[in-house]
């Protein structure tokens, strides 16, 4: 039944007609039920009450949120009447989308096109660790996309779209679906979803890949981008703050049966203590939780050294474990034209045959927008859009950010790698967007220590 894992940890029932506070009494679930759930979502304590903590904050009665969009909602940007770097008129952005007279369907396309280049340099033990990184162009992301909505029986949103490469593909192949999904609002819980979705997990993957400061995600060992499942997700009073909690198995993708295609858990839930100056000062900050139990009972962790076209870096390989816990923490501040992001993750991973495994990673990314502008943030969605140029040359960034991915531990030697970075966006126009971005990433790897430095740049066009 859908309620034994929607709202229900091992011991708590958060029923969303009764008070909050009875609501997170310890229910009294009889003895087999409990026993279905334990299996499901075993008892890691810290997880356990990070995860009842969550539901028993959220608040019954909120607006939900929104589809993705380009601004925030409401958001008006000061933008010129023309740029330096030629672009479409609004007129003919308008003309890819319509609704119909009644407001009981639309229809808007989408498209998102980024081209990379990434230079390499290694050293000879970065060699001998990794291979040979080659020097290669790539067309990181096309992606199109159909959003909108449509009445049947009631209001449905509706995203779908198709993307090669890209940021989120979960296969080898070159084309594959991004996003398929449907949601609809239900009163007095939030935005139903249910499809193929993003897990609300790390604000970096939370956060449109476009709209983020600095070029490439670091934290990929800990999420996975898009997993097919339902979740519920909603605003606070006052938009001053999200939750969002999600089920996820794949197995309809697969060759796999239910039990053996994995289940992920994850939930987020956010914060704006301080809202000034109509958003120009702003303090978000999250925590979020994900359960993650692999396919066949196989866990694996790894990453890249912020660039798509490098192999692996760190790698546990295969684990034979039943489990994982992750705990993320987010904080972004903004005051004006400056911002600091930073996010750090905790994985603690149950494993059979070894010792269990402790994991985790971190980033600090800095901006500075030398033009002026404001990086806008959307209180929907709980993550700041991408810059709006306010002049006929467009906004110049300076990006600088640091981070670190430790995936060893006892029996396990998946590396641990430490980079930092500095690099330049140039927001030209509302939609293009062209960057540069030095990289210089230590691997300690089986007592091995390599060094990497990578030139990264890219060509952005987004609609």
């Amino acid at each position: 039944m859908i309620e034994e894992f929607y709202y229900r940890p091992p011991f708590f029932a958060l029923d969303a007609l009764k008070p909050r506070e009875e609501a997170c009494r310890p229910a009294r679930l009889p003895a087999s039920a409990r026993k279905r759930m334990d299996r499901v979502l075993p008892k890691d304590w810290i997880a356990r009450w990070v995860g009842v903590g969550l539901l028993c904050a959220l608040p019954l009665q909120a607006s939900a949120q929104s589809v993705e969009a380009d601004l925030p909602e409401g958001y008006v940007p000061n933008t010129p009447a023309s740029y330096f770097i030629p672009d479409f008129s609004q007129d003919v952005y308008k003309n890819t989308s319509h609704t119909d007279a009644d407001d009981r369907f639309s229809i808007k396309l989408g498209v998102v096109a980024l081209v990379d280049y990434t230079d390499f340099g290694q050293d000879d033990e970065s060699v001998q660790q990794v291979g040979v990184q080659d020097d290669a162009w790539q067309a990181r992301s096309i992606r199109a996309m159909v959003r909108g909505h449509f009445d049947l029986w009631r209001k449905w949103n509706y995203v779908i779209s198709y993307e090669y490469k890209g940021f989120d593909k979960d296969s080898d192949a070159n084309w594959s679906s991004t996003d398929i999904s449907l949601s609809t609002d239900i009163a007095h819980l939030g935005q139903l979803s249910i499809g193929k979705l993003k897990e609300p997990f790390v604000y970096e993957m939370v956060g449109d890949a476009a709209n983020l400061p600095h070029t490439e995600r670091w934290l990929n060992p800990f999420f996975v981008s898009r997993n097919t499942g339902i979740r519920l997700s909603n605003t606070m009073p006052g938009q001053r703050g999200t939750w969002s909690v999600g089920v996820y198995n794949n197995w309809l993708s697969t060759d796999k049966s239910f039990s053996n295609a994995g289940l992920d858990v994850a939930g987020r839930m956010t914060w704006l203590p301080v809202w000034r100056e109509e958003g120009k000062e702003y303090l978000h900050l999250g925590m979020s939780v994900r359960y993650y139990s692999g396919a066949d009972g196989v866990l694996r962790f790894k990453g890249k050294p912020a660039s798509n076209v490098a192999d692996n870096y760190v790698d546990t390989g295969n684990l034979d474990g039943s489990h994982a816990w992750n705990l993320g923490l987010e904080a972004l501040y903004a005051r004006h034209n400056w911002s600091l992001l930073t996010e750090y993750v905790h994985s603690q991973a149950s494993l059979r045959a070894r010792p269990n495994a402790t994991f985790e990673g971190w980033y600090l990314t800095g901006s500075w927008i030398v033009s002026g502008e404001a990086r806008p943030y959307d209180r929907k969605v709980a993550y700041a859009r991408r810059v709006q140029p306010r002049g006929h040359w467009g906004a110049l960034e300076l990006i600088g950010r640091a981070g670190r991915v430790d995936l060893d531990d006892t029996g396990v030697d998946g590396g641990t790698m430490d980079g930092w970075w500095a690099g330049v966006n140039w927001w030209a126009t509302r939609r293009w967007k062209a960057s540069v971005t030095y990289g210089d990433i230590g691997l300690d790897q089986a007592g091995v220590d390599g060094n990497t430095r990578t030139w990264l740049y890219r060509l952005q066009w987004i609609y």
